[in-house]
């Protein structure tokens, strides 16, 4: 039987622990977490995860893990590594995720700089990669996996299965029955809960951390803002170490006590979200591009009359799909054309994506760019946008229902502050606030002020309506100096956000700041320009082939051209229009240090890197040969070369509104 969502205010007196435990007690036989494993869904009730956590905590405690200590927490999304973190926490642990993609080599900082000595991790490849740095990490003393495939023969000091713990766990509940409720009881809302490494864009990564307070009080926030109950259901198959699932597949599931899926595999997503029908779905940008590009290529694959009545009812949803959405009037002729376009594509169409059911869905991490969000929008889905970072618990700004707009990102939510420096940046002021980061007063001081506002870091304005729009990253937004646009405004997100629209376009890096003109480079999107090859019968050996194509690159210019004609039109922005281009010879990749695991552009290590095509973008010249150390996926290194054509875009004069 489900049971009535827990008031804010209990909220955020209590602990995780503690909330895992009133679960159990008031609805022991509802499902709390749910794991497909080899093509079945398993169910893990409240009661059953009471158990396992009490046992998991037990085995700790007989390990040795104590008060304040760190326990890093690596793999997917599994529920005996959420057991484990809920465990840590019972006895006053702090857990660490890091991120199941990095390199062996990037958690040597997080485990050193937090003295960790214990770790859950997934798999074999977890393992593995702590094994590797055990070396550079002497104190990392105990190991569990959970999955046992490919380790029945490895015999290293501390390795053990999380069976194992759970085994000895039990034996300490059975010798002393009352030790979890104890160690549970001496916690308070104000302990460390939880530390997030940032992504480490300009140097070494920084520990966030929070308390049980902070993200208990931003989970309820959200709770309360879109009515969330125990019955949503969420497929959480982003890393746990990215606060944003953290919050809404961790910190909210406990706050309300909905159903989180995990999803069997990285591969298996797709056909996952279909049969789950989340009904709170939450994924940054790239996932939303990445969904949108499948349904391109479908649509390529499409008979004609097919993709006529595709596109036919597009241009009518963009053009009404989000007013019926927000309760605007729309006229009866609209909304039966909208309705017929419902039941023939738009129904259909949600359904293959798996979004039938979905009541609430946010998207955040970065800026999605203005048309892929209307698209969403467009075929009935309540896509919305929130603002916030790992600093801030995630919930800062919240998009109402019936108030969801491309260009902000909501409203300050309950218990939010915010207004802007002298110098445009967003400061704010929120319950949700990191207690420090770790072990570094001087990054701790430059970000919270005496009076307890932080700075966000972000660019933006509050505007008639009372939303926040956000321009860019304060240190990217810049100025054109020279030229036609002398003086006019360059905000790289932006201009990188509309070329991502495409389909054919997976990345984007825009240059101008201090400069007479913009020119960008690009990624090409495999899968999208692989197929749109084939059906025009052009043969290529690989990426560096395809993406040098004389004939990828007319594709591509036709983008970057249409881009600049909706730019024209943009009162700020008109002088952003992209001059010139290249297309990569390697795709940007989070392993040569090129972007971040929440797939961040570097924007300063990648201008450092492509110097030289940088300069041959701005000197005029029409191709550029190029050599760039890479790491391959089995983690050998190597390098790879080419000579990149460099092609010039045509540009648009602003139109009167802009100029």
């Amino acid at each position: 039987m489900l049971g009535p969502v827990l008031p804010k205010e209990w909220l955020v007196q209590t602990t995780f622990p503690r909330l895992m435990l009133d679960h159990a007690k008031a609805r022991p036989d509802a499902a709390a977490l749910r794991e497909k494993s080899y093509g079945i869904w398993q169910t893990t009730t409240w009661a059953q995860l009471e158990t396992l956590v009490r046992r998991m905590a037990g085995g700790l405690a007989e390990a040795g893990v104590r008060r304040g200590e760190h326990v890093v927490v690596v793999g997917d999304n599994r529920p005996r590594l959420y057991a484990g973190m809920l465990a840590a926490q019972a006895l006053g642990a702090v857990p660490i995720p890091l991120y199941q993609d990095a390199a062996a080599a990037e958690f040597v900082f997080p485990i050193r700089n937090a003295e960790v000595r214990w770790a859950l991790v997934e798999n074999q490849e977890q393992v593995d990669k702590l094994l590797e740095i055990r070396d550079q990490c002497p104190q990392l003393q105990r190991l569990w996996y959970d999955d046992p495939r490919g380790l029945r023969k490895y015999d290293e000091p501390g390795l053990q299965s999380i069976d194992a713990l759970v085994e000895a766990g039990a034996a300490r509940v059975q010798r002393d029955a009352g030790f979890f409720d104890a160690e549970v009881a001496k916690a308070d809302p104000q302990d460390v809960a939880a530390m997030f490494f940032t992504s480490g864009t300009t140097g070494n990564p920084k520990g966030v951390v929070h308390t049980h307070f902070s993200l208990l009080d931003r989970a309820a926030a959200g709770q309360v803002f879109d009515k969330l109950t125990a019955q949503e259901e969420v497929l959480a198959y982003m890393p746990l170490a990215w606060i944003g699932q953290n919050i809404f597949s961790y910190a909210q599931w406990l706050a309300c006590g909905y159903v989180v899926n995990c999803p069997e595999s990285a591969a298996t997503v797709t056909i996952d979200l279909k049969e789950v029908g989340p009904t709170y779905y939450f994924a940054p940008p790239r996932v939303f591009e990445g969904l949108l590009t499948s349904v391109m290529i479908r649509m390529e694959d499409a008979g004609a009359f097919k993709r006529k009545l595709f596109h036919a009812c597009m241009a009518v949803a963009r053009r009404v799909g989000p007013d019926l959405l927000d309760g605007k009037p729309v006229a009866l002729l609209d909304r039966i054309r909208w309705k017929l376009g419902d039941w023939a594509i738009f129904g259909p169409l949600r359904n293959s994506l798996g979004f039938s059911r979905v009541r609430v869905a946010y998207t955040a991490g970065e800026a999605i760019g203005p048309d892929l969000f209307t698209f969403y929008r467009s075929i009935g889905v309540n896509l919305k946008q929130l603002y916030g970072s790992t600093e801030t618990a995630v919930f800062v700004c919240l998009q109402p229902d019936h108030e969801a707009r491309a260009d902000t990102v909501g409203v300050p939510v309950q218990g939010v502050q915010i207004k802007l420096a002298d110098n445009g940046e967003i400061m704010i002021k929120s319950p949700g606030l990191l207690k420090a980061y770790y072990k570094n007063d001087a990054a701790t001081a430059e970000v919270l002020t005496a009076d307890g506002w932080y700075h966000s870091g972000d660019a933006g304005f509050i505007d008639d309506s009372g939303h926040l729009k956000i321009i860019d990253r304060h240190k990217d937004v810049g100025r054109l100096a020279g030229g036609a646009h002398d003086g006019a405004l360059f905000a790289p997100k932006y201009v990188e956000n509309k070329l991502k629209f495409f389909p054919y376009i997976k990345e984007a890096v825009a240059f101008g700041n201090g400069r007479d003109r913009v020119c960008a480079f690009i990624n090409i999107d495999m899968e999208a320009v692989g197929n749109w090859a084939e059906k025009r019968n052009l043969g290529y050996a690989g990426y560096m082939d395809l993406a040098g194509k004389p004939e990828v690159y007319e594709l591509i210019r036709g983008c970057v051209e249409q881009v600049n004609a909706d730019l024209a039109h943009d009162v700020l922005l008109a002088g952003s229009q992209v001059t010139r281009f290249l297309v990569l010879h390697k795709e940007l990749d989070a392993d040569d240090g090129e972007m971040t695991r929440t797939r961040k552009v570097k924007r300063g290590f990648i201008s450092d890197r492509y110097a030289v095509l940088v300069d041959a973008l701005y000197g005029g010249k029409a191709e550029q040969f190029i050599e760039t150390a890479v790491t391959f996926e089995d983690g050998r290194s190597g390098s790879v070369s080419a000579t990149l054509k460099i092609a010039d875009a045509k540009t648009f004069a602003a139109t009167k509104k802009a100029a």
